[in-house]
């Protein structure tokens, strides 16, 4: 009796692991929608060219900063949650998805820098010598927002969401938002890299949506319900079923 009892806790104990991984990454994709307020923190310096040369406190702007510093963390934390699990779809596709999920943190933090280096010049009170260089600044803030932030969460979309997909560890449904949304991301980005349109436009607004949509449904789904059972999660519980001492079995 009690080495059925044994041999039935160590066959649970693996989807134990499982449901705190789901729970972990979901949570840390919900914080990635941290940064939302950045939408009205950053609007005095995007709206204003002579930002950098006015007077007046910058608060707004390090408090945005500092959310878009957890987004990136927060980034990079999905990545290395989810990897263990959907590498067993597809290590490479996998192995992917975290580099670019590296990549658009890494990329977060270059926009952080840009419009820090502006708060920094305007305080010093360069005045209006630093007209240009704010300008620069600023243009790199929005390149590097519409690459880091537009660009690729398309490309994880695509990524995960084709291991989500194929592994069935979630609804299908829910993949489908991004692979939808990914390329009418990808074409407003493309659209604004020719001059077509600026970095705000309907399309990449309906993009952005559809990808928000996949990403805080897929957070929301792996805190309350976890990863459903599908051959993955049947070959980590195996795996870590044959890997427990032989006593303990």
């Amino acid at each position: 009796m009690t080495n059925t009892i044994q041999h039935t806790a160590a066959k649970q104990a693996p989807m134990t692991s499982l449901r705190k991984t789901a729970l972990v990454a979901g949570v840390l994709y919900l914080i990635t929608f941290v940064s939302i307020p950045t939408l009205v923190l950053y609007g005095p310096v995007r709206t204003d060219p002579n930002y950098i040369a006015g007077p007046g406190p910058d608060t707004a702007i390090i408090v945005g900063g500092i959310l878009e510093i957890i987004v990136a963390l927060a980034c990079i934390g999905t990545g290395i949650a989810l990897y263990p699990v959907v590498k067993r779809q597809n290590e490479g596709v996998a192995l992917g998805f975290v580099s670019v999920r590296v990549l658009e943190a890494a990329t977060i933090f270059a926009g952080v820098v840009a419009l820090l280096a502006i708060v920094t010049v305007r305080q010093a009170g360069a005045g209006e010598d630093a007209l240009i260089t704010g300008q620069a600044l600023l243009a790199l803030h929005t390149w590097t927002t519409l690459l880091g932030q537009g660009f690729l969460p398309a490309a994880n979309a695509l990524l995960l969401g084709s291991l989500m997909y194929r592994s069935r560890l979630v609804p299908r449904v829910l993949p489908v938002l991004g692979f939808v949304g990914a390329p009418i991301l990808v074409a407003a980005v493309a659209g604004t890299l020719f001059g077509l349109w600026g970095p705000v436009s309907t399309l990449s607004g309906i993009g952005a949506l559809l990808l928000a949509g996949w990403e805080f449904s897929l957070g929301v789904w792996l805190i309350v319900k976890g990863f459903k059972p599908s051959r993955v999660t049947t070959g980590i519980a195996a795996a870590g079923t044959q890997s427990l001492p032989q006593d303990a079995m």
